[in-house]
């Protein structure tokens, strides 16, 4: 047990894993019950997502978009371009190809307070908007909603984010989206899924082989034309805003 009142420890520790030192505090202050009882949760929590933005590829007439998936162990991640803005229906639609793409669904989403999948929070009540609660009860889908001001919650994502941005958009020339989607997921296979993590220092396609094997089956994809619509595009200041949170249904 380290010395807790010892802030230079503290503060090393906070610098090496790239964390707060409040962080550092909260878990190292934690009963050998409570640590266990926190691990068993963090083990449903399988999935971060994060709807991300922003203009990486530029084209003639506009910019191009892109959703992101990411697996909490693995790593392991998805990609899905879009020629314009997301709409709910379009999201939707992005989490049964990244379904398909896992092999299965996580136990556990997080989001981000995205205005496309939610439209208020009320005393710890999230009102969905009526496509994706549709949508999550068709799925049976355990989902989280971080907090709007939350940066230990931000990184995982937003790494995700800077890593295609830099290492697959960046200078990539831009044909058509369906092609650009075709390139994205060949890249992901020899790259992106492929190359060692800097952070775990493993290969994500190695882990996710083991991880795969927790993922809830998909027994059919869910048809995402809806009869009633909430279209909603998405704020700036909205993107990239996801994370390493707790999950589900719950705000605090």
């Amino acid at each position: 047990m380290f010395p807790l009142k010892e802030s230079g420890i503290l503060n090393q520790i906070a610098r090496h894993l790239g964390v707060s030192r409040n962080t550092v505090y909260k878990y190292l202050s934690m009963t050998p019950d409570e640590f266990k009882i926190f691990m068993e949760v963090m083990e449903t929590r399988k999935k971060k997502l994060d709807p991300y933005e922003q203009a990486i590829i530029q084209r003639a007439s506009g910019t191009v978009m892109v959703y992101h998936f990411v697996l909490s162990h693995s790593r392991y991640k998805f990609v899905l371009w879009q020629d314009r803005p997301f709409t709910t229906r379009d999201v939707i639609e992005a989490h049964e190809q990244a379904f398909a793409y896992f092999g299965g669904m996580p136990k556990e989403i997080v989001y981000d307070q995205d205005h496309l999948l939610l439209i208020s929070e009320n005393h710890g009540d999230l009102i969905l908007t009526h496509e994706f609660a549709k949508y999550v009860e068709q799925r049976q889908l355990r989902i989280y909603m971080c907090r709007k001001s939350d940066p230990e919650s931000k990184g995982r994502v937003e790494n995700v984010v800077k890593y295609v941005k830099r290492n697959f958009a960046k200078h990539r020339i831009f044909v058509n989206v369906d092609k650009l989607n075709e390139e994205s997921l060949a890249w992901l296979e020899r790259t992106g899924n492929a190359s060692v993590h800097h952070t775990t220092k493993k290969i994500p396609a190695e882990v996710f082989a083991i991880e795969k094997q927790h993922l809830r089956p998909v027994h059919q994809k869910i048809q995402t034309q809806f009869s009633f619509s909430i279209t909603r595009t998405v704020r700036k200041e909205l993107f990239a805003m996801y994370l390493i949170c707790d999950r589900w249904l719950r705000i605090e």
